[in-house]
C-alpha cells in the first residue's frame, strides 16, 4: 500500500520507521526459507575499521560498468589510507562484506537511485564504496540501529553514511520491496544469478580440511587430543551438528571437521601449536601426488604454491628422507625472515627459498640437478571454489576471483589468457630434463584450464632432446580407490565441485622409462611406501655403499622353496671349505671365541631373514620382482666380511646342534688332550624363528656357517661330517 508520500506502506510500521518484514530484506537473516543457503546469523553491525577494509576491498573488485550504464560514480582512490590488518578474523569479516556488496552490486546500486539517496545528497564519490557496505549491512540488519560498544573508536567517514542511511531508512526499505516485487523473487537472493546461488549452497556445508603436521605430532596423538575434547571420530560429517571428525578417503593424514566448529577449533592447542593446520583438500591432494612419485634422495620444485602451509605440508610428507624442497617465486628477500620463522615453528628443516620467477630459471640451474618431481599449481579462473574468501585468505589468491564469482564466470579474454600462462608454465616445466614427473593442479572447471592445456603440451614438447618423452600416467593409489582408478579413463583425477569438496582437477606427467635404466630397490620400495603399501615396514635412509650399488642390485628369488635350496647350497659349499682347513691348527679353535657369537652378524643370508619377516601387503612383491632385495639396506647374499657402513639387524639367535663329526688329527698326542672326545658338536646360531618356519629340520642340521672373516689359513681343517 502506498502512502501519502507516494512510498510503500507495511502494516504495524511506525512514525520512526520500523523494519520492512523479513521477506523484503537479503538473505542474511531471513527466515531459513527465505533467505540464502549462505547467510550469516543476525549481527549488530561491524566495527567502523572493518567497513573502511571492507569498502577498499570492493573499490578494487567492483564491476566496472559501460560510460551509457553508469549510476553511481566510485572514484579512484580508496576511502581511506587504512593499513590492512594481519588478524585473521578481522580480514575475513572484511572480506565476506566485500564479497557479499559485490553479489548484490547492481540490486543495491538500485535502491540507492530509486530512494533519491543518490543523486540528491552530495557524497564525495571516493566514499561510494563505503555506502555500498554499509548499505548492504543495514539491510542485513533490517534496518535497525547499529550497536556500537563504548571501546570502539569510531571513524568519520563511517559515521557519517551511517547517519545518511539512517535518515533514508523508510525509502530504502520502500525501494527493496519494489525491486523483490519487480523480480517476482520471495527475496532478492532469488534474483541471483542460478551459478551464484548454487556456489553459496555448496558454500554452506562445505566442511573444514586440516592435514596433521607430523613433523611435530603423530596421527594417533590427535585422535586421541580430540577425543579427549569430546569429539568422536565417525565415518562421514555431513549434515552432523555434534563435535566430530573424520579421516579423509583420499589423504591419510587429513581430518574433516563441520564447518560450524570453526570458531571453537582454531582455539585449541593443536591449531595454535601448528600442529593441525586447516587447508583446501584439493592442495593436500596434489602434495601427496609428489610424494608418491618421490624415491628416497629425490629433490622437488614447487611452482606458485600460493600458501605457503602446502610447502610446508610437502615438507612434512619429506621429513625422513634427504630431500630438498625449492620454492620459486618469493619476489621480495624481505619476507625470508618471516618465511623461515614460520617453517621453524612447524618444524620444517628442508625448504629452500628461490626468488626468482619459475619462467626466469634456466632448466640447467646447478641448484635443482636432483630435482625429479616439479609440482604446478597455477593461477586459474578457481571457479570450482564453493567459499572463495576462505580460499583468499589461506592461498593468498587475487581477489579478483570474487569478481568472477560474483558474475558466475569468468570472460572468455580472461580465460584465454590464464590458459596461454599455464600453458607455458607447463612447457617450461617439461624442459627439466634432469625432472622424471610434472604434478599439475587447478581448482577451474574450465576444460580449457585443465585437460586442453595437458594435451596441447604433451603434443608439443620437443621430443629432439635424448630425455625421454612425457606421458599421461594414471592417479596413484594412496588418493584413489582402484574403482576410481577404473573409471579415470582419461588418466585425469577430477573432483567436481560439491557440498563436501571445492573443485580439484590433478594431471600427473611423467616420462617414459629408459628400458637401459636399472632402478635400485630402495626406490622402488621408496615409491611402494608412499603408496601406502608397506605399512609397517620401516625404511631407513640409504648409505653410500647403497648407493655405489644401486646398479648391481639382482632379481628376487620367485618362491620361498627357491630360497631355500639356494641357502643349501650355500651352506654346502661353506661345509666343503670347512673340511679343506689345515688340521695342525686345532689349538687356535679351541682359543677362538664360540662361534656363535659372531655369526650373529652375518651367519644369516638375507634371504632368510625375509622369509621370517612376511611381507605387509600381497602386492609388494609387484613393485620388486626385479629387485635384489625385500629391504633398501640388505645386500646380497655372501660370504664376505662385514663393512663398517653396512647396517645390521639385530636377530634373535637361536642353537641349532650339527651331527657329530670325527676330528682326526695328525699333530702330537698333545693337541688330542686339549679335546675331551673324539666327537664334538659344533654350535650354529640363526634366527629364533626359523624353527617354526617351513624349512625342514634335517636340512637345518646342516647349515652351519662360519664368518669368512677368518681366513682359510687360519682355521683348522676338519673332515666332512658323518651324516
Amino acid at each position: 500500500m502506498l502512502n501519502s508520500a507516494g512510498e510503500l506502506d507495511f502494516p504495524g510500521r511506525n512514525d520512526a520507521g520500523a523494519a520492512p518484514p523479513a521477506a523484503l530484506a537479503l538473505p542474511g537473516d531471513a527466515a531459513p526459507d527465505e533467505r540464502g543457503p549462505a547467510g550469516a546469523p543476525e549481527k549488530a553491525g561491524y566495527p567502523d575499521s572493518v567497513y573502511v577494509m571492507a569498502a577498499n576491498i570492493f573499490q578494487g573488485i567492483r564491476i566496472e560498468k559501460s560510460p551509457e550504464k553508469v549510476l553511481i560514480k566510485y572514484g579512484d582512490e580508496p576511502v581511506l589510507s587504512f593499513p590492512e590488518s594481519e588478524d585473521e578474523s578481522f580480514r575475513r569479516l572484511s572480506y565476506e562484506l566485500a564479497f557479499s556488496a559485490l553479489k548484490y552490486q547492481d540490486i543495491l546500486e538500485t535502491i540507492l537511485i530509486d530512494s533519491y539517496i543518490f543523486p540528491s545528497t552530495t557524497i564525495p564519490d571516493h566514499l561510494s564504496s563505503l555506502v555500498i557496505v554499509m548499505l548492504y549491512d543495514f539491510q542485513n540488519r533490517k534496518f535497525q540501529t547499529r550497536d556500537l560498544s563504548d571501546n570502539e573508536e569510531s571513524i568519520s567517514e563511517v559515521q557519517e553514511v551511517e547517519n545518511l542511511l539512517n535518515s533514508f531508512k523508510t525509502k530504502l526499505a520502500a525501494a527493496l520491496a519494489r525491486c523483490r516485487i519487480k523480480h517476482d523473487a520471495l527475496s532478492i537472493y532469488h534474483i541471483l544469478p542460478e551459478t551464484v546461488r548454487k556456489q553459496e549452497l555448496r558454500a554452506s556445508t562445505l566442511p573444514l580440511y586440516a592435514w596433521i603436521n607430523t613433523c611435530k605430532i603423530s596421527p594417533e596423538e590427535v585422535y586421541n587430543n580430540l577425543k579427549r575434547r569430546g569429539y568422536n571420530e565417525v565415518k562421514s560429517v555431513l549434515h552432523i551438528d555434534d563435535k566430530v571428525f573424520a579421516v579423509d578417503q583420499h589423504c591419510y593424514d587429513v581430518l574433516i571437521f563441520p564447518s560450524h566448529l570453526k570458531n571453537g577449533l582454531i582455539n585449541i592447542d593443536l591449531f595454535k601449536d601448528y600442529k593441525l593446520i586447516f587447508q583446501d583438500k584439493s592442495r593436500s591432494l596434489a602434495v601427496h601426488s609428489v610424494k608418491a612419485l618421490l624415491n628416497m634422495d629425490d629433490d622437488i620444485l614447487m611452482v606458485n604454491t600460493g600458501s605457503w602451509y602446502t610447502v610446508a605440508h610437502m615438507s612434512t610428507l619429506t621429513n625422513d628422507t634427504t630431500s630438498k624442497i625449492f620454492v620459486c617465486g618469493v619476489q621480495s628477500q624481505a619476507k625470508d625472515p618471516d618465511l623461515k620463522n614460520l617453517f621453524k615453528k612447524m618444524g620444517c628443516k628442508n625448504v629452500e627459498i628461490l626468488h626468482e620467477a619459475f619462467i626466469n630459471i634456466e632448466s640447467k640451474d646447478h641448484r635443482l640437478q636432483k630435482v625429479k618431481v616439479i609440482l604446478l599449481l597455477p593461477r586459474c579462473s578457481g571457479l570450482g571454489v564453493s567459499n572463495p574468501v576462505e580460499f583468499i585468505l589461506n592461498e593468498h589468491e587475487d581477489t579478483d576471483l570474487l569478481k568472477d564469482l560474483s558474475q558466475g564466470g569468468t570472460s572468455e579474454d580472461k580465460l584465454h589468457v590464464l590458459a596461454q600462462q599455464q600453458y607455458e608454465q607447463l612447457i617450461h616445466a617439461m624442459k627439466f630434463t634432469k625432472a622424471q614427473a610434472v604434478v599439475y593442479c587447478t581448482c577451474s572447471v574450465y576444460p580449457e584450464e585443465n585437460e586442453a592445456v595437458v594435451k596441447k603440451a604433451l603434443e608439443c614438447q620437443d621430443l629432439g632432446n635424448k630425455v625421454q618423452p612425457y606421458r599421461l600416467s594414471p592417479p596413484v593409489l594412496p588418493l584413489c580407490s582402484p574403482k576410481e582408478i577404473h573409471l579415470s579413463t582419461d588418466k585425469f583425477f577430477r573432483m567436481e565441485p560439491s557440498e563436501i569438496t571445492n573443485c580439484c582437477f590433478l594431471s600427473i606427467l611423467t616420462r617414459e622409462r629408459d628400458p637401459s635404466e636399472t632402478v635400485s630397490v630402495k626406490d622402488v620400495l621408496a615409491r611402494a611406501a608412499a603408496k601406502g603399501l608397506l605399512d609397517g615396514v620401516e625404511l631407513g635412509k640409504s648409505s653410500k655403499r647403497e648407493k655405489k650399488k644401486k646398479k648391481s642390485k639382482t632379481s628376487l628369488a620367485k618362491s620361498s622353496g627357491t630360497e631355500s635350496t639356494s641357502i643349501q647350497m650355500k651352506i654346502a659349499e661353506f661345509l666343503n671349505r670347512e673340511t679343506k682347513a689345515s688340521a695342525n691348527q686345532a689349538e687356535t679353535l679351541t682359543k677362538s671365541p664360540p662361534p656363535q657369537k659372531k655369526t650373529v652378524q652375518v651367519g644369516v643370508s638375507p634371504q632368510i631373514r625375509k622369509l621370517n619377516k612376511p611381507t605387509p601387503n600381497s602386492s609388494v612383491p609387484g613393485f620388486t620382482k626385479n629387485s635384489g632385495s625385500s629391504r633398501p639396506y640388505e645386500r646380497q647374499t655372501n660370504f664376505t666380511r662385514p663393512r663398517p657402513e653396512d647396517r645390521m639387524i639385530p636377530l634373535k639367535p637361536i642353537e641349532i646342534v650339527l651331527p657329530p663329526v670325527t676330528m682326526p688329527f695328525s699333530s702330537s698326542e698333545g693337541l688330542r688332550s686339549h679335546i675331551p672326545t673324539s666327537q664334538f658338536y659344533c654350535r650354529w646360531v640363526g634366527p629364533r624363528t626359523l624353527v617354526t618356519s617351513s624349512l625342514p629340520t634335517p636340512s637345518l642340521s646342516r647349515k652351519g656357517e662360519k664368518p669368512k672373516e677368518n681366513s682359510p689359513s687360519s682355521l683348522p681343517r676338519r673332515p666332512r661330517p658323518l651324516l
